[in-house]
């Protein structure tokens, strides 16, 4: 099957036009490297001069989930030193005593831990990083694990926090030595951005304090408060980069998780429950897609979708909050490109 590039292209330019976003980059690729891409429009709409570009820096948001925990979470499966269906609380002095005891990596990962779903670490915990550690990882669940799929940031949070214990390195650190660098991921850090790459991140959204739009600093408030780096958001990263990370997920080497954990990852481990989750990864909307193509998205506007039966991965990169949070004509676009990219070539 051709890919529809006149589409994909006329799509997203309709999506500026339409001030979904100022700009976006795409690509589609498969197990050897990217096989299209493109950019349309602009970093800043303040900025006519700035040009959307492929190797634009953007706030990749909650898909830090996918490419620092989820993807460090696995290395530690792999090598023994986690199972996921094994009581926290057995093997993690922290949370021994308190109510996440009884939860696994496993309910984390698939969102059925039970975890409180309010999520405002200042309000609840103050601003100290060893406080909001205490506050998260002792706090009552809201239910019982395994009773239902609700998801919740906090699940990557602590996860984060599993992952630095469990590996003796803070998740940046980790992150860096166990996926990014393996991978070749060069310009994939968590923010603050130096000012060589700030000119080449996409703004986000207005900084009441500042008055002007963030730009090469995290825009969840959650990563900002703990210094930049969580397991919730704060990674930014490129096209490039990320086309590298799902292009190993379809052909893993040694250099980071194998096709094992993507395997177990990439396949519905919710039950009857509902919406069905893989781990971290969930179903692309869509009966037809169920279990073929997996996807997660990022507030600031972004997204990536895999599907290992048709070897094709897919990645749009937009800065939508810069004009808005309301997620729906961003919905529409991001199913249309599903669907450009994937349904049409069955």
């Amino acid at each position: 099957m051709t890919l529809d590039i006149p589409r994909i292209e006329q799509l997203l330019q309709d999506g500026v036009r339409d001030r979904v976003y100022p700009g976006a980059v795409w690509a589609v690729g498969n197990a050897t490297g990217t096989t299209a891409s493109g950019a349309v429009g602009l970093l800043d709409p303040t900025r006519p001069d700035e040009p959307m570009r492929l190797d634009t820096v953007f706030d990749i948001a909650s898909l830090t989930k996918i490419v620092a925990v989820w993807a460090a979470i696995g290395t530690l499966v792999e090598e023994g030193k986690l199972q996921l269906h094994t009581p926290l609380g057995t093997f993690w002095p922290e949370v021994t005593g308190h109510p996440l005891a009884q939860v696994t990596a496993h309910e984390l990962l698939t969102h059925t831990a039970g975890l409180p779903l309010r999520a405002n670490l200042k309000n609840l915990y103050g601003t100290d990083p060893q406080d909001i550690r205490d506050g998260v990882l002792h706090e009552a669940l809201h239910r019982a694990p395994s009773e239902a799929v609700e998801y919740t940031d906090r699940a990557a949070l602590i996860l984060g926090y599993l992952a630095e214990y469990l590996a003796g390195q803070h998740l940046d650190c980790l992150a860096a030595s166990r996926i990014w660098g393996p991978l070749g991921m060069a310009e994939t850090r968590f923010g603050p951005m130096p000012a060589d790459m700030v000119v080449r991140c996409a703004s986000t959204e207005l900084d009441e304090t500042t008055g002007t739009h963030l730009r090469g600093t995290a825009h969840d408030f959650s990563a900002r408060l703990l210094g930049g780096t969580c397991g919730i958001a704060g990674t930014f990263s490129t096209l490039t980069d990320l086309g590298r990370f799902l292009q190993h997920m379809l052909a893993p080497t040694q250099a980071a998780f194998s096709l094992g954990w993507v395997a177990d990852s990439l396949r519905i481990r919710t039950g009857e429950l509902t919406p069905a989750r893989g781990l971290f990864w969930h179903p692309a909307p869509g009966t037809e897609l169920r279990e073929d193509v997996w996807v997660h998205y990022g507030f600031t506007g972004t997204g990536m979708w895999i599907s290992p039966k048709q070897q094709r991965w897919a990645i749009l990169l937009t800065n939508k909050l810069y004009f808005a949070r309301d997620r729906e004509p961003l919905t529409a676009v991001r199913d249309a490109l599903r669907w450009l990219v994937f349904q049409k070539a069955q």
